[in-house]
């Protein structure tokens, strides 16, 4: 049966005490929402709709930066979770398949419990968890003779109720036909004047339809409320990246120290040391090895390449096969050929370096003009001395040696050597009259300060 995802990202998330959207608030360098559509996208969707509300620019952007396909809907009003699908359905009108509601701050459900929950054969199959502590914030769902037959909330739940262990997460399965005829049923009648989503149960049941419930571990339907609670999520996401790397085949030496992003990857046979952060958009095949205190973001690292310690990979970093990084390196918007060695104190930004390349200490590609970035461009097999300032846009060739201290401002053909150091001055005795000199001024002075 074909699938339809909406996702309710229209809240503010007053708790949370920020101006930026709840949903868009980061887990594992990703926004909250970009979790709940990855989860949704493992249904393989037909269509995503995203109801957007409190900063509905950015959080319809950052919807659109996940899934160019998503639909975005606007709820000016929050008048509930009735009302925000209410707002989605025109979308899915002649639509002949399941509709799924999840929440954007809700990120831990996995593909499995979404698919029982798509392949569910009642109409409305509601998602709850067992809690033997019994919170009081949620919602009861009471389950007779293997059906759902209503959900009651805590302020209205009778003290046997309140002893019920299955507990509502708000997510809902339902035909899409009959989502939007009983969503049409909902009122406001209640203390808050908002259209609940969860009504639609016992609408159904009064109209003789069937009714279920599905579950799931509870923390998959951890919502994100306050700061407190995203730090708690952020627990959990690192513990079950750092594990599903391990499962793959991946070591790490010290997993509680490694932090990945949503969309990490890392090939088997990779070796991760402590301390090593990883932002978004990062890929490492196999093979390769990560050393201490490194920080990667939008970078792709291959097979056999070796990074750190205390390197730092931005966006457009490309390393091939068996290439050195070493200790206080930084690469930005470069690609590093087959076999390339830059060993330590060294910025690559807006370069391209050719195979087997040696650049030595202390280089820096001076790409910035305070206006535009320019580009550096080495060969194959060249050798940059340490201290080089290579000053963009410059080319050096294949096999060309640049002397150390230099600063090169024009292109070095093929098999040449640069220099482009100040002449050295040697003044004999000169030290010593300075230094004469400056310790007579300093005795002055402190004798006058006495």
């Amino acid at each position: 049966m074909a699938t339809a995802l909406i996702i309710l990202a229209a809240g503010q998330g007053t708790r949370m005490n920020s101006d930026l959207p709840k949903v868009l608030h980061p887990l594992g360098a990703a926004p909250l929402l970009h979790h709940a559509m990855r989860a949704g996208a493992a249904l393989e969707p037909e269509r995503t709709i995203v109801v957007v509300g409190h900063g509905g620019d950015r959080v319809r952007k950052a919807a659109l930066a996940y899934d160019e396909t998503a639909e975005i809907v606007v709820q000016d009003e929050q008048l509930g979770t009735g009302h925000a699908v209410a707002q989605a359905l025109p979308l899915l009108a002649g639509f002949d398949g399941r509709v799924v509601v999840l929440f954007g701050d809700t990120p831990f459900i996995r593909a499995e419990t979404l698919e029982k929950l798509a392949a569910s054969t009642a109409d409305v199959t509601v998602l709850g968890f067992h809690n033997h502590d019994r919170p009081q914030r949620y919602g009861r769902l009471v389950v007779e003779n293997g059906e759902l037959t209503r959900i009651v909330e805590f302020k209205d739940a009778t003290p046997a109720e309140r002893e019920i262990t299955l507990i509502n997460s708000g997510v809902v399965a339902c035909d899409a036909g009959i989502l939007s005829d009983l969503v049409a049923g909902l009122t406001n009648d209640n203390a808050a004047g908002e259209y609940y989503l969860t009504g639609i149960v016992a609408i159904a049941r009064a109209r003789g339809l069937s009714t279920a419930a599905e579950t799931c571990p509870e923390e998959e339907t951890l919502g994100i409320d306050t700061r407190a609670s995203l730090a708690a999520a952020e627990v959990i996401f690192q513990t079950r990246a750092r594990a599903e790397a391990q499962e793959n085949g991946v070591t790490l030496t010290a997993p509680e120290t490694v932090f990945f992003a949503l969309d990490t990857v890392i090939g088997r046979d990779t070796v991760i040391a402590p301390n090593v952060v990883f932002g978004p958009g990062v890929t490492v095949e196999s093979e390769a090895e990560i050393l201490a205190f490194c920080h990667l973001e939008g970078c792709h690292i291959s097979r056999g390449a070796r990074v750190g310690p205390f390197a730092r990979l931005r966006p457009g970093a490309e390393l091939a096969e068996d290439v050195h990084v070493g200790n206080f390196v930084e690469i930005k918007n470069a690609i590093l050929d087959e076999g390339v060695k830059v060993g330590h104190l060294t910025y690559l930004g807006d370069a391209h370096v050719g195979e087997h390349t040696n650049i030595g200490a202390g280089t820096v590609t001076c790409n910035y003009d305070g206006v535009m970035k320019h580009r550096t461009e080495i060969g194959a097999r060249a050798f940059i001395g340490s201290d080089t300032m290579l000053v963009a846009p410059v080319k050096i060739g294949a096999g060309a040696l640049t002397g150390s201290g230099s600063v090169i401002t024009e292109d070095v053909p093929d098999d040449a050597v640069a220099l482009g150091r100040a002449q050295q001055v040697v003044k004999p005795g000169l030290a010593k009259k300075l230094f004469e000199k400056l310790n007579s001024s300093k005795a002055k002075r402190q004798k006058e300060a006495e």
